[in-house]
């Protein structure tokens, strides 16, 4: 069984049940990381990509999943299954082909355990649809590691294709077993019934039934004097004047009607079972509670609360290591996420060589040509810091700590990043919270790359422990 859509569902929900003990921060900051980098590859961020990802993140070695576990357990049923059909389609075929050199082999009977073997195929299918699981306790008998809910709700279809499998190779086996006893003996087949059947009625039947065949193999049909020829009656054998040869006419009609009416739809509805497996495993996934939450957590962005303990109750922490550096005289201003609107203080829009947007509604393309143009004036200017221009109220996003990545790597080494966090107001500083959540942010990304200044304004900067000075 190497459904894909099957794998990756029980993947899937494999690793989801593993994300249930991993805390929510990191959860959206690895899943928000991964969107980002779809998002700049240009390719949408589905489940088949995450999974990819996550086995890529895992490893080699990683050991047998649960999903590994289910697929090896149906591989087993399936194998199982097969090899039961195909010994019951021998023995069953031995047992319709018995004949003794008396009684000859009546085609009626044949008829009738075709049509069982045509209902049940049919009732298989039809018990997945209307999701039955008679064999579900039986399963629990056999299974290794416990049910999930997506293997009970995969079960019907699973087990359904399982039986049609087995059918299959009934079938199969039956027909392989009919086509070597017409080789080995010498057969005789005839017709009778309890019933008062008239030879021209019994003939409408058949011909009937060989209809589909009959346009391509003529011989696999027979003709009313071989029907009225070949009726025998309990009291008699039926023999009379009737040429001997007429009694093997039959066996071409035997071997098409097993085909026809018993191998035939066993194949079909083997495809089909197939098919309702990766309906039902694409529907699974799409509506499955874990990839609304993926959804969510790559579509959202980070959000740094300060807080670093883990009791709700607790206050978050405002003490930093770092403290505010005087603003540094530089041309080149970056705005993140629509920082500057409406307008940049004087002492950031005056004499600059390049001011440019970054982040918030940019599309990354649009970004790594801001990054190119910094790297353009700095390769003019060498030890040119570079004023990057935030709002203040924003808390700093996992966004722009890849994009001071990217610079890193992009421009010149020795670099220096300055974080100008602006209120919405120029002529007024940021707050004091405010404030530390930037320095801790700038503790984060290295003191050695990023730094925060305050832009000076009419009032005076408060004192604030961790040193923000004047």
């Amino acid at each position: 069984m190497t459904e894909k859509p099957l794998r990756l569902l029980l993947d899937f929900d494999a690793c989801a049940q593993r994300d249930k003990g991993q805390a929510q921060a990191f959860l959206h900051r690895r899943d928000r990381k991964f969107a980002l980098i779809c998002e700049q590859q240009g390719v949408m961020p589905g489940p088949e990509r995450w999974m990819a990802h996550m086995n890529h993140l895992s490893g080699p070695g990683a050991g047998t999943s649960a999903a590994e576990q289910t697929l090896r357990f149906w591989h087993r049923i399936n194998r199982g299954f097969m090899l039961a059909g195909a010994l019951l389609g021998l023995l069953t075929m031995l047992g319709l082909l018995f004949y003794d050199g008396g009684q000859r082999i009546n085609v009626t009977v044949i008829l009738a355990f075709v049509a069982f073997q045509l209902l049940l195929a049919l009732l298989t299918t039809a018990q997945s649809l209307v999701g039955w699981q008679p064999w579900r306790r039986l399963l629990r008998r056999f299974r290794n590691n416990p049910e999930s809910a997506i293997s009970t709700k995969l079960q019907p279809v699973l087990m359904a294709r399982a039986a049609q499998l087995g059918g299959l190779c009934f079938a199969f086996a039956g027909l392989a077993t009919l086509l070597v006893m017409v080789v080995l003996q010498d057969l005789a087949f005839g017709w009778s019934t309890t019933l008062e059947t008239d030879a021209s009625s019994y003939y409408r039947m058949i011909s009937a039934i060989a209809a589909p065949w009959a346009w391509l193999l003529p011989a696999a049909a027979p003709d009313a004097a071989l029907v009225e020829a070949t009726r025998f009656f309990r009291a008699t054998t039926g023999e009379g004047n009737v040429d001997p040869a007429l009694w093997g006419q039959w066996w071409p009609f035997i071997a098409m009607l097993w085909t026809t009416w018993a191998l035939l739809p066993r194949l079909v509805l083997s495809i089909l079972a197939g098919m309702l497996i990766r309906r039902k495993a694409r529907h699974l996934l799409a509506s499955h509670p874990a990839l609304r939450a993926l959804m969510y957590r790559m579509e959202t962005p980070v959000l740094e609360t300060g807080n670093e303990y883990n009791d709700a109750s607790d206050l978050p922490g405002t003490g930093t290591r770092l403290g505010l550096q005087p603003l540094p005289d530089s041309r080149i201003v970056l705005c993140w996420a629509g920082a500057g609107d409406p307008e940049l203080p004087d002492t950031l829009s005056t004499g600059k060589s390049l001011i440019a947007n970054a982040g918030g509604r940019m599309t990354l393309a649009e970004d790594r040509q801001a990054l190119e143009q910094v790297a353009t004036q700095l390769a003019q200017n060498p030890g040119l810091p570079v004023l990057l221009v935030t709002r203040s109220w924003e808390p700093p996003t996992g966004e722009l700590e890849d994009f001071l990545a990217s610079a890193r790597k992009l421009w010149p080494e020795g670099t220096k990043v300055v974080l100008v966090p602006q209120t919405n107001h120029t002529e007024l500083e940021p707050d004091t919270p405010q404030v530390q959540q930037w320095l801790r942010f700038a503790g984060r990304a290295g003191p050695d790359f990023v730094t925060v200044s305050l832009v000076p304004t009419q009032r005076t900067a408060p004192d604030m422990e961790g040193g923000i000075t004047e």
